[in-house]
């Protein structure tokens, strides 16, 4: 495959619809060569006429990264990484690496032109194979980087303000070893394999630069990033993030998603910030726990899951309604009443979080919960006041525990010809 073919793919994306690895293992037998192909094919829950889920390729540069307002997929792999090096020029030479493998696997294609098993056999392969055969599976890789990033490479003067540690909220139980990170990757994809792969071979890349700090899996997504979406339920049975800000609100994604210059340094213009929080649920007790008591907690019915007193979902809940008795028909410690951005002076962020089960404990209850990402303009005057008044007053609160906690800064998208975190390093 020659690069007058990868501009030809580029130009007719949309019409292509599917660039399978498959086919793509064929051609890297004569030296394919993807890097710098942006293949177009729609997204996860397309309209009818569009490519399935599975087949669908996202593109990977644009003006912000793919997998913040991208329809969210179906399953996660996040990881968290420490540079091992101070050494700014390796990094660099890893980042390019890294966005060049990005890109080919967000298009469909091996880590590396004919990776798995079309180079010498008595080296190991540059690809990991397992995605052999998948389609893209509308894979998208995000990336960003942590406070340490800047301290290990001398780039303190450009830190922003805003990639601060969250303080300690009531009730959090932080694992250090699971949280914080120099920097991370986010992979989502319809195909758990497909988001494993692409993690597996950036991890790889980076051995000498880079070394895994934490990571988690994640299936079933908890919140809709599109109105085309349906809603989400989490492991408590309830739909999840019927409010969240959606990719066709231009003015909200402005207001409360997208860094705009002035923010910080001017690095991170159209950039944005990644507050992920590992939340355990234990979810023995909350089922033994009635339906009246749940569906009082979140505030909304666990059917339909509109706001209580109203009767759809989408219906505007009514804080100042009162029950027969005289109460608040939605109860003041409701999670619907204190995470809405009528309570917290217009405050929203962008869900993205996904639903886990990692075993047991080890005392016989479900080792389960919500892996909470969520995207913001910035977490010290977003999410830190909605979490601070959550976990004061949050009736919720009794059921779950947050047990890891990370802030990153997501650099803007990449233009041609750019590498993941060029627009900071070379500042």
């Amino acid at each position: 495959m020659t690069s007058s073919l990868g501009a030809r793919l580029a130009r007719q994306g949309r019409a292509i619809g599917t660039f399978s690895r498959r086919r793509l293992l064929g051609a890297a037998g004569a030296g394919a060569a993807l890097a710098g192909v942006g293949v177009v094919a729609g997204c996860a829950d397309s309209p009818a006429g569009s490519p399935a889920p599975g087949e669908a390729i996202v593109p990977f540069r644009g003006e912000h990264q793919a997998g913040i307002v991208t329809p969210a997929q179906d399953r996660l792999h996040f990881v968290a990484l420490d540079l091992t090096t101070t050494d700014k020029a390796q990094v660099i030479a890893l980042l390019q690496k890294w966005t060049a493998a990005a890109e080919r696997m967000t298009a469909g294609a091996e880590a590396a032109p004919g990776g798995a098993v079309n180079r010498n056999p008595e080296t190991p392969p540059t690809d990991t194979g397992e995605a052999l055969g998948l389609p893209a599976a509308s894979l998208t890789l995000t990336f960003g980087v942590g406070a340490g990033f800047f301290d290990k490479l001398g780039l303190t003067a450009q830190k922003p303000a805003a990639l601060a540690d969250l303080p300690r909220f009531t009730g959090d139980q932080i694992d250090p070893a699971s949280s914080r990170g120099d920097l991370c990757i986010q992979a989502c994809s319809d195909d758990p394999q497909v988001a494993v792969h692409a993690v597996r071979n950036l991890v790889r890349m980076g051995f000498g630069t880079t070394e895994v700090r934490w990571s988690q899996l994640g299936f079933g997504r908890t919140s809709s990033t599109s109105t085309a979406q349906a809603t989400p339920r989490n492991l408590f049975g309830f739909k999840d993030g019927t409010n969240n800000l959606k990719a066709e609100d231009d003015a909200a994604l402005r207001d409360q998603l997208w860094v705009q210059a002035g923010d910080g340094p001017a690095w991170h213009d159209g950039g944005s910030y990644l507050v992920a929080r590992r939340i355990r649920m234990h979810i023995e007790i909350w089922d033994r726990t009635s339906l009246v008591e749940q569906e009082t907690v979140f505030g909304r019915t666990k059917g339909e899951g509109a706001p209580i007193g109203r009767t759809a979902e989408f219906d505007v809940a009514d804080f100042s309604a009162t029950g027969a008795d005289g109460k608040p028909a939605i109860d003041e410690n409701a999670h619907i009443r204190l995470a809405s951005a009528r309570s917290l002076g217009g405050v929203q962020i962008l869900r993205r979080g996904y639903n886990f089960v990692d075993g047991s404990d080890g005392q016989g209850h479900l080792n389960a919960g919500l892996f909470f990402i969520a995207y913001m303009r910035d977490p010290q005057k977003q999410f830190v006041p909605m979490q601070r008044a959550l976990a004061n007053n949050d009736t919720l609160m009794e059921y779950i525990e947050h047990t890891s906690s990370a802030v990153f800064a997501i650099p803007a998208g990449l233009g041609e010809g750019r590498y993941w975190g060029q627009s900071l390093l070379e500042a």
